[in-house]
């Protein structure tokens, strides 16, 4: 199979980009499954996403932050993330502005008219040199879209979507959520909005979540190929927990993979309750799969104070705006209701923002410039906002357990007390965060994911809720993970007319495609 791919010595590898007829339409999911699928076959391949929008991101190993989709995505495709599949991060501090990261590095705030208006078109080649270098290193590219290509009131400045398919002419399948409805004139009207030469690259549809019999739906199949004259590369049947780590909604991945499919039963006597707060700007809170994957942990998003009352743990979960998640738990009740926790010994975990929340004050003319500030006071910490943001992938010992997490933070911590490090270098010197009574932050994200300290701390947790529950000692959320990837990978190997994709990615766009009126304004 990789023989049918570049040679290595400079030649350009094949590439496709993965379009949707709206957000979540099922693009991260696809990209990630051709990735899984190409690389079952020996292909070498990467992802890539030129801009991405999201609070959910990652360290790579020199230090960049991306997008975790596109770290899941490569995880799927069984290579190291790097910067280059992510070159331009967009993380919203508001419903107008966003800090950019450029290569895996902040460069500022910019407001979406201000980045819409020059910033944009002035990426296009950076994006577009970090395609080609993938595509000198890779024999296969697959390249995953933002919104819609249809979006024609952005489509001078796009560099994600039909800008970024014209400057490398890639050919583009166009994926459509077929459970919201519609996906017919979803189809049609996306072809029909574009100009006839971005029409020119659309190669093709992916029809996603269908649910039935799918001979019932090729009579359409054929009609919208009458009117565009564009195959359906495959029909993807509906799957419960299929979704990998979220660029912005608030569904976890595995959370929902286990509550819609056959709960396990716990492993003790009682079930565990965490309790997430849905904090505003919340960040990363893929953090709290993994508890989510544990049999006999239930774990909920809550934005009110009583439904904390059952919840044995309570975790703060990191946000771009701490002063302003500060602002809305004591708005909302939240911040009395966690510390009556603490003063009833009952856990507490606070995660990132959510840790430095839990401290006695922060000092913050960074993020959002509010000066000195409060915390929670539930921990002997005192947090203050640096320019340059904190990007690590830290190696520990907690709870004498191994430890492994990353670390995207402004905050710089002084810790001023407490019952002992959370975390340390397992010789006695601490690394990050603190414990005070059942208090507990970390400033780590991904710690949870290592199993052995993930079962340690439960069972702490459960100890001081007063609950019969009891870790399962089998639980592996790294072989989970690589389970999700693989039914990724299965979707496409059985429901994609994959001979039909490896020649789009092998051989780029088909010529002869027909123009739908009435294109573009």
């Amino acid at each position: 199979m990789n023989g049918r791919f570049k040679a290595s010595g400079g030649a350009v590898g094949g590439g496709l980009l993965v379009a949707g007829t709206t957000s979540d339409a099922g693009k991260s999911v696809v990209t990630a499954g051709i990735c899984r699928w190409l690389a079952r076959q020996g292909v070498r391949v990467a992802p890539f996403k030129a801009q991405n929008m999201s609070l959910n991101s990652f360290v790579t190993r020199e230090g960049a932050e991306i997008g975790r989709a596109q770290a899941m995505q490569a995880a799927a495709a069984r290579v190291e993330p790097t910067a280059l599949m992510n070159p331009v991060l967009l993380k919203p501090g508001s419903d107008r502005s966003s800090q950019v990261v450029l290569l895996g590095k902040a460069v500022g705030e910019l407001s979406a008219r201000g980045y819409h208006a020059g910033r944009q078109e002035q990426l296009l080649g950076t994006v577009t040199d970090c395609l080609q270098e993938l595509r000198r290193t890779y024999d296969a590219v697959i390249c995953e879209g933002a919104g819609s290509p249809a979006e024609i009131n952005l489509r001078r400045t796009d560099i994600v979507n039909m800008g970024l398919a014209r400057a490398a002419r890639i050919p583009v399948m166009v994926v459509g959520d077929i459970d919201r409805g519609g996906v017919f004139a979803s189809f049609f009207g996306t072809t029909a909005l574009l100009s006839k030469e971005d029409q020119a690259l659309v190669a093709g549809y992916l029809v996603n979540k269908f649910r039935g019999d799918v001979t019932l739906l090729e009579p359409g199949l054929e009609m919208l190929r009458g009117l565009t004259g564009r195959q359906t590369l495959g029909v993807l049947p509906f799957s419960h927990g299929l979704g990998i780590d979220e660029e912005d909604g608030l569904r976890v991945s595995l959370r929902g993979a286990v509550r819609e499919s056959v709960v396990a039963p716990p492993h003790g006597a009682e079930v565990l309750r965490v309790a997430v707060a849905a904090v505003p700007l919340m960040s990363n809170f893929t953090d709290v799969d993994a508890l989510a994957a544990e049999p006999g942990v239930v774990v909920r998003f809550v934005d009110r104070a009583e439904e904390l009352a059952d919840a044995d743990l309570v975790v703060l979960p990191g946000t771009r705006g701490t002063v302003r998640a500060l602002e809305w738990l004591r708005e909302r009740g939240l911040a009395d209701a966690v510390a009556r926790r603490a003063a009833e010994g009952r856990p507490v975990l606070g995660i990132c923002g959510g840790y430095q929340m839990l401290g006695e004050r922060i000092e913050d003319d960074v993020e959002s410039k509010a000066g000195t500030v409060d915390g929670l006071g539930l921990l002997p910490v005192r947090v203050r906002f640096a320019a340059e943001k904190t990007l690590a992938r830290p190696v520990g010992e907690a709870l004498g357990e191994p430890v492994a997490g990353y670390e995207i933070h402004h905050g710089v911590a002084e810790v001023t007390g407490g019952d002992e490090t959370f975390i340390s270098d397992g010789e006695g010197r601490g690394l990050d965060g603190c414990r005070a009574g059942s208090v507990w932050g970390t400033h780590w994200h991904g710690s949870l994911e290592s199993d052995s300290f993930r079962r340690a701390f439960l069972r702490r947790v459960a100890a001081d809720a007063g609950r019969a529950f009891v870790p399962a000692p089998d639980t592996g959320f790294a072989t989970l993970r690589e389970e999700q990837l693989d039914r990724l990978g299965d979707l496409i190997e059985e429901h994609a007319d994959t001979a039909a994709l490896l020649r789009l990615i092998e051989e780029g766009v088909p010529e002869g495609l027909p123009f739908v009126p009435p294109g573009a304004p």
